[in-house]
């Protein structure tokens, strides 16, 4: 909190500013800097002996530790390009992204990969190493768990962006994709069925949106 509001500091700066000792300040600091919360800037030397001065700030891993509106303005954009330019437009935009997300998911060795090989890449839907993440090996195919939508409050404002992932699963994998958990129904995870024995001609497929799951039922 010292560093979000005053901006960096030394360690001589935050004990003062803290009524701490400086080997105080550094236990507290050393678990900040290991998870890329803060980071360590290097000072002109001063001609002391010991280890140079340093001045400590939040990176932008740091940042997100603080409440942000990014979500607000992610469905503006998103609500603006529709009424602007029309549905059409936005599902074009969203194309794009899903371009993108697949893109970064394939891989050197692409569609030749072996399926196994290809669902453990996909683990990385969201975010590389992301440990909200789970598989799930099941007789025709495999289970992806998301438990920690890093967009929940896009998602749970505009439901037609997770399209893009559900699309992305599909190019990246193949095969039939199909969202059966959903955060937006409660149930606090999203969960993607992979039929492997359900395969896709994936040719000239972009962005397709999921079918609504209520209509799907009725």
């Amino acid at each position: 909190m010292r560093l979000k509001t005053r901006g960096p500091a030394t360690i001589a700066e935050l004990a003062a500013d803290l009524g701490l000792s400086g080997e105080a300040i550094r236990q507290q600091l050393a678990p900040l800097e290991r998870e890329l919360w803060i980071e360590r800037e290097a000072l002109p030397p001063s001609g002391e002996p010991g280890r140079p001065p340093g001045r400590y700030r939040l990176t932008l891993k740091g940042e997100g530790l603080f409440p942000k509106r990014t979500g607000v303005l992610a469905v503006a954009f998103a609500d603006a390009i529709r009424e602007e330019m029309g549905e059409e437009a936005l599902e074009q935009i969203l194309a794009r992204v899903t371009d993108a997300r697949v893109l970064d998911l394939q891989g050197a060795r692409g569609d030749a990969a072996p399926m196994s090989e290809k669902v453990a890449r996909s683990r990385g839907i969201y975010g590389a190493d992301d440990a909200f993440v789970d598989v799930e090996k099941v007789p025709d195919g495999y289970r992806l768990i998301e438990r920690n939508c890093p967009f929940l409050d896009v998602a749970m404002a505009r439901p037609v962006l997770c399209s893009s992932t559900v699309t992305t699963l599909t190019r990246v994998l193949g095969c039939r994709v199909v969202r059966e958990e959903r955060f937006q129904d409660g149930h606090g995870c999203c969960s993607f069925r992979i039929y492997e024995d359900q395969p896709v001609d994936v040719r000239g497929l972009r962005f397709q949106r999921e079918p609504d799951p209520k209509k799907s039922s009725s």
